[in-house]
């Protein structure tokens, strides 16, 4: 097991399952250093763990756990491809926000993405990001997460 892996344990996480597909797109991609995932959804279990906007139906705080869970599953994405998650730095990470009109709080929503990765990699995981707020999500999900990573072997 790697580091990253110990440090999720120790916050009662565990790397699941990749998340499969819901269209025509792979969970994440290698280019040589460079893996990149597609957008990662809210999915435990295989079920999305909630649906609606954020500031309506799904409150801030409630949203930034499940841009945690949305890393969680891009780290999974990652770990399909690189088995070694303590040669991985996290690059980038774009946060998507089904948002009520008048919410903007997206940077504190994708903060529960950002937060857990800093956790998990430590100094790898220093990022830049992107927090966006958009009209809908696929199937109706609260939030999405994608990261790039840059593969230090």
């Amino acid at each position: 097991m790697s580091a990253v892996e110990d440090r999720l344990t120790e916050l009662g996480l565990t790397v699941p399952q990749v998340a499969a597909p819901v269209a025509a797109y792979v969970p994440a991609v290698r280019d040589g250093n460079i893996v990149m995932t597609s957008g990662q959804l809210p999915v435990v279990d295989g079920k999305l763990a909630a649906t609606g906007k954020v500031g309506a139906q799904v409150s801030p705080e409630d949203a930034a756990g499940y841009a945690q869970t949305c890393a969680l599953n891009a780290i999974a994405a990652v770990k399909s491809l690189v088995p070694d998650l303590d040669t991985v730095k996290v690059v980038k990470v774009v946060g998507f926000v089904a948002s009520d009109p008048s919410f903007t709080g997206q940077p504190a929503v994708i903060n529960g993405a950002s937060e857990l990765i800093g956790k998990a990699f430590g100094d790898k995981g220093a990022h830049a990001r992107s927090a966006v707020g958009v009209a809908v999500l696929p199937m109706d999900a609260p939030v999405e997460v994608e990261i790039t990573v840059s593969v230090q072997d």
